[in-house]
């Protein structure tokens, strides 16, 4: 065996180690940016005559959805669908409590 062979070994576990803190970088920005996106929705949920779930636009998701699969195909628009709809749901879930307690 080479002096190398285990510097090798070693190597995919620091790329895995490294790749992981990018990761978790991008989740922390991730969460911070659906923090303000709950945020805004919220204000949206507020002004709107029919808010909350009652008021949800199944059309303006889809185009959202459709938009978001430009940026990013990888996904595509039915894992993006998906995902929206969890974000879509929490937010408006966390707004409507906000509005409960503040009654």
């Amino acid at each position: 065996m080479s002096q190398n062979q285990p510097a090798r070994e070693n190597a995919p576990s620091e790329q895995i180690r490294q790749l992981r803190g990018r990761i978790d970088q991008m989740d922390a920005e991730l969460a911070g940016l659906l923090e303000r996106r709950a945020l805004v929705a919220a204000q949206v949920q507020r002004l709107k005559p029919v808010g909350y779930f009652a008021g949800r636009d199944a059309r303006r998701e889809r185009e959202l959805v459709e938009r978001m699969a430009e940026h990013a195909p990888r996904l595509g628009p039915e894992r993006l669908a998906a995902i929206m709809d969890s974000v879509i749901t929490a937010g408006l879930a966390a707004a409507q409590e906000e509005a409960a307690d503040a009654r």
